[in-house]
């Protein structure tokens, strides 16, 4: 896998994407500007005679507008601060992993270590989804200081320590690289484009002369709304690919990450044959899951790649996915992921 090369060029695409929503954002605002002006002069061609624009008309809509993007992006971002990781986690169904539970949390415990030392980040907390028993993970926090790493207990069950590797730097490599306090922003300013949207309904709703002012500012927060989500989620499809190569940097193998990803291909196989839709996960987690839990990656929407584009980019070639079996490290657990064994009195000092 070429992964520097494709690190690049995610960048460069999430450079580019992000100035599109920046512009998105100003556009909404001259949007509402500009329908606002354009039904006032629809009310002096009604009325005829000179009807001259309000005083401070173009600093009002522009500020209202600005007042309620930036008051959605504050209120969505204040809540995700210091401490929030471990409280979205615990929302999602997720618990501390527990080393003396099992071998499996142990190893799970074993591998967060090592991708932090390998990556020369700070130790995220370790996290398990005990009630999932499809294959996923994600991570969320404002800082790497107060980071965490929620894996599923599906994937501890059946995924080999080279593929639970992967997994936890794919997530790991979303917290060096700064992609969910950028997630978290982006979800941020999209709420505020959201209430725009939501303002124009209420006052649409009251009839008379807000019906006049509703209907354009209604129709200029759903377009920013629409673009809005549809760049967050390009931008977040781009992560993915900056995940998936910085993991085959620091782990050095293709098949660890790339084991996930075909065993996550077989899993949504079998849901779509059963007719099933896989148990969607915390809203607020959508774009910080490792394989979506909803959709194939194949609309505007959609905020993870196709799994088969992401395996063909790992190995260089479509690849099959993978069949799924549980892991049985019960009483064939690596030394080295088992917890050190009390040491028994007495001593003798010399």
């Amino acid at each position: 896998m070429r992964f520097f090369e494709y690190q690049d060029q995610a960048r460069r695409a999430t450079r580019k994407l992000v100035a599109g929503f920046v512009l998105a954002v100003l556009a909404t605002v001259a949007g509402v500007h500009t329908a606002l002006a354009l039904g006032w002069l629809v009310l002096r061609v009604l009325f005829g005679g000179d009807l001259p624009f309000p005083a401070y008309f173009f600093s009002v809509n522009v500020g209202v507008t600005l007042l309620l993007v930036l008051g959605g992006w504050w209120i969505q971002t204040s809540a995700l601060h210091a401490g929030a990781a471990q409280r979205l986690a615990h929302r999602a169904g997720a618990r501390e992993a527990r080393p003396g539970l099992s071998h499996a949390e142990q190893r799970l415990c074993n591998v967060v270590d090592e991708i932090a030392i390998a990556a020369a980040m700070p130790r995220p907390q370790a996290m398990v989804l005990p009630r999932v028993q499809g294959i996923n993970a994600f991570a969320t926090g404002w800082h790497e200081d107060d980071a965490v790493v929620a894996v599923t207990q599906g994937a501890l069950e059946k995924l080999t320590r080279e593929e639970l590797q992967g997994m936890v730097a794919h997530e790991c490599s979303h917290i060096h690289e700064g992609d969910t306090h950028l997630n978290m922003q982006l979800a941020g300013m999209v709420s505020g484009l959201e209430l725009v949207h939501d303002f124009g309904i209420t006052l649409s709703e009251r009839g008379g002369l807000a019906l006049l002012v509703g209907w354009p500012v209604r129709m200029m927060g759903s377009f920013g709304w629409l673009a809005g989500r549809m760049l967050q989620a390009a931008v977040s499809r781009q992560r993915e690919f900056l995940a998936d190569a910085r993991t085959v940097q620091w782990t050095r193998s293709r098949d660890g990450l790339g084991g996930v990803l075909r065993k996550a291909m077989t899993e949504q196989c079998l849901a779509r044959e059963r007719r099933e839709r896989q148990r969607p996960l915390h809203p607020a987690l959508h774009h910080l899951l490792l394989v979506s839990d909803g959709g194939r990656g194949s609309n505007w929407f959609d905020a993870h790649p196709p799994l088969a584009e992401r395996v063909r980019r790992i190995y260089g070639r479509p690849m099959p996915a993978l069949p799924l079996t549980t892991i049985d490290d019960g009483p064939q657990a690596r030394v080295a992921d088992r917890p050190p064994p009390a040491v028994q009195g007495p001593f003798t000092l010399v």
